[in-house]
C-alpha cells in the first residue's frame, strides 16, 4: 500500500505542477497544446484518437509514452450501460493486463506484453527492467479516471475495485521519472 500512496502523491505532485507550469505560459491556449500534429508521438495520437467522436460508453485508452512500444497503445469505446469495473472494461477493449507480484489484480505491470521482461526502460538513474515484483519505482503503468465532464485524476482504486460509468475515459499512461504527469488530452 506504501508504494501506491508514493504513487498517487508523486502523481498527483507533479499533474499540479504541471498545471501551474501551464497557467504561468499562458502564450498557447491548452486546446492547442493536446492537440497532435504531424510530428505527434505515439502517446499524443493514442489520446486523441480515443477522444475523436463521441463514445456513449467508457473510453479507453492506453498509451505507452516515452517507451513508445506500439503493440501496447490502442483506443476504444466499450459499450456500458452501467457502472462497470476497470478490469471488465480493459477486458472487453481486448488489453491484457498482467499484474505484479504483490497486487496480481489492482495493478498494471505489463499492458499488452509490455514491457517485455527483457526491455530495457530508460530513466534519469541509468535503465531498468520490468520484473512485475514492485520494486521498480521509477517507472509503472499509471491509471487515469475521466468523468464525462470533467478532468483527468488519477485513480483512487486499482483495476479490480475501481468502477466506470458510461461518458467516462480511462487511460493506462506509462510513466518514467514521473513524466508524463497526466494524460495529452
Amino acid at each position: 500500500m506504501t508504494l501506491t500512496k508514493t504513487r498517487t502523491a508523486a502523481a498527483s505532485s507533479l499533474a499540479a505542477a504541471g498545471l501551474l507550469l501551464t497557467l504561468a505560459a499562458c502564450s498557447t491556449p491548452a486546446a492547442t497544446q493536446s492537440a497532435p500534429s504531424a510530428s505527434a508521438s505515439p502517446s499524443a495520437s493514442a489520446s486523441a484518437s480515443a477522444s475523436a467522436g463521441p463514445c456513449t460508453g467508457v473510453k479507453v485508452v492506453v498509451d505507452s509514452a516515452s517507451l513508445k512500444q506500439s503493440a501496447a497503445d490502442t483506443a476504444a469505446c466499450v459499450p456500458a450501460d452501467g457502472p462497470t469495473l476497470a478490469s471488465d472494461v480493459l477486458g472487453k477493449a481486448n488489453v491484457k493486463i498482467e499484474g505484479t507480484a504483490k497486487y496480481p489484480t489492482s495493478f498494471a505491470c505489463r499492458v499488452n506484453g509490455v514491457p517485455a521482461a527483457d526491455f530495457d526502460i530508460k530513466h534519469k538513474g541509468g535503465t531498468t527492467r520490468e520484473a512485475c515484483d514492485d520494486k521498480n519505482t521509477v517507472s509503472y503503468w499509471a491509471l487515469w479516471v475521466k468523468p464525462a465532464a470533467g478532468t483527468w485524476a488519477y485513480a483512487q482504486e486499482g483495476l479490480d475495485t475501481l468502477k466506470l460509468s458510461p461518458g467516462e475515459s480511462l487511460e493506462l499512461l506509462y510513466t518514467v521519472d514521473n513524466e508524463p504527469a497526466a494524460p495529452a488530452s
